[in-house]
């Protein structure tokens, strides 16, 4: 993210004139956007140069939203960094920022330009949302100028933020950080917000907001952490609708995103092949919690809990997982019940598969502890996963292919935190819509015989108060 300083960063608005709030569903888009980027993100460039990239990577957003309009859409998310793209310095990114006014000033900057201070990007994002009767969310900077009275003003005199904003279908600024209105919530939060209690659990925890909106510029790290992944079971987790509109730059492994409802995927798009951009268009349950399809509440432990302890063996090992230290149980059966423990954490796995290969190597794995890399924060995890050959010390490395399909699984563990987040993830980085399901006893389990091979199937904990 483009920060000056960390900053987390909500908004929660009503879409009070929107006639889809009158019905029980709406019609959303996301747009994962190929970003134009400066030739010289470390060399200062004069304001004219730097609107003329914002403007190119406008002209394509701007065409996405023309679309999403023309298939009905009603609102759509583009991704973080989506105008003018990274690796900037706290100099070099001067000339992008705006001065983006407090929503309650109720401001259409399309039809008002001139009333603060000049605001070409704003007013051209106002104008889409306008001429095309759609929300807009986009992800802009901000600058905010300070002085010495100020303890923690900058020494060049100003505040610079990485800027979420949503304009209504009139070009009004209606969302800027926090923004609480009734009746109908939405949450805006951006890009690693997601792993921590604030903004994005209390959004919905406390504010019970109905969807999140999600502008992201988020690096896929396999194998619990890639967006279409990690989305999929956030949304399902919370038990909201969940908009991702990631950038697209497949050198850094940047791709995948989606519209995502407590059931499963609606739409989503991962591509590492290409550097095309992709619009997704779907429609979702306005107030999901009160749909038929909504899952019931989950004790995560109850199952885990309620079993005494499935076979394990002598031959657990270890292996690290993006820096943490998981206890492994290789699956040396086509079919079986495992236990594989680490502290308090037990994760049980009943598990049929197709047809066990040689050259392909399964194991359970367990998590409890403290992640301190790139970020702290308390985990508790129980995952299947492929290793990726049948060397185990490759276990736990990246592995996006696989060959092995099961007949049945169930997942489940005695976590001390309801926050679960239940991932799937075939051959191929693809997820599971309808195959999948969380009983209300904490099992994560096919509902129907796998149709693709399984790369993994993980319960992600986060235990916040431990962080």
């Amino acid at each position: 993210m483009l920060l000056s300083q960390p900053l987390l960063h909500a908004a929660v608005f009503a879409l009070t004139v929107l006639q889809a709030l009158a019905s029980n569903t709406f019609i959303a888009a996301v747009y994962e956007h190929a970003v134009i980027l400066s030739k010289a993100a470390d060399e200062p460039v004069s304001p004219d140069n730097a609107l003329a990239l914002m403007n190119s990577n406008m002209d394509v957003l701007e065409g996405a939203i023309k679309e999403a309009s023309q298939q009905g859409a009603h609102i759509i998310v583009t991704p973080e960094d989506g105008i003018y793209g990274w690796r900037f310095t706290r100099e070099t990114i001067y000339p992008y920022l705006e001065d983006i006014p407090d929503p309650a000033v109720d401001w259409i900057p399309c039809t008002d330009p001139t009333r603060f201070a000049p605001a070409p990007v704003q007013e051209r994002l106002s104008c889409m949302a306008r001429n095309n009767s759609i929300y807009v969310v986009a992800n802009i900077g901000d600058k905010k100028p300070c002085n010495s009275s100020d303890p923690s003003c900058p020494k060049d005199g100003r505040y610079q933020y990485n800027t979420d904003v949503v304009y209504d279908p009139e070009g009004k600024l209606v969302a800027r950080y926090q923004k609480v209105k009734r009746p109908w919530k939405f949450g805006i939060f951006t890009c690693f917000d997601i792993l921590f209690r604030e903004p994005a659990v209390v959004l919905v925890s406390e504010l019970q907001v109905d969807t999140v909106l999600f502008p992201t510029a988020w690096m896929n790290v396999l194998p619990f952490l890639t967006a279409v992944e990690f989305h999929s079971a956030w949304a399902m987790g919370m038990g909201v609708n969940f908009l991702a509109a990631n950038t697209h730059r497949t050198s850094i492994s940047m791709t995948g995103s989606g519209i995502y409802a407590p059931d499963g995927a609606r739409a989503y798009y991962y591509n590492m092949k290409t550097e095309d951009g992709r619009l997704l268009v779907a429609e979702l349950d306005s107030h999901p919690r009160l749909s038929a399809a909504f899952p019931p509440a989950v004790n995560w432990s109850s199952y885990a809990l309620s079993v005494e302890r499935f076979p394990s063996n002598d031959n657990d090992f270890g292996g690290l997982i993006f820096h943490d230290w998981f206890t492994f149980m290789e699956l040396t059966k086509p079919e079986g019940n495992r236990t594989v423990c680490q502290k308090d954490l037990c994760c049980h796995l009943s598990y049929k598969m197709a047809g066990k290969r040689e050259d392909e190597v399964y194991v359970l794995g367990a998590f409890d502890g403290l992640h301190v890399v790139e970020g702290q924060y308390y985990l508790q995890i129980c995952t299947l996963l492929k290793c990726k050959s049948t060397d185990p010390e490759t276990c736990g490395q990246p592995v996006e292919t696989a060959q092995t399909k099961f007949e049945m699984f169930s997942l489940s563990g005695t976590f001390g935190t309801n926050y679960v987040f239940p991932e799937v993830l075939y051959s191929g980085v693809q997820l599971a819509p309808g195959e999948v399901e969380v009983l209300s006893d904490g099992r994560l389990i096919s509902k129907t015989r796998p149709t693709k091979p399984v790369v993994t199937v993980t319960l992600f904990g986060r235990w916040y108060e431990k962080d």
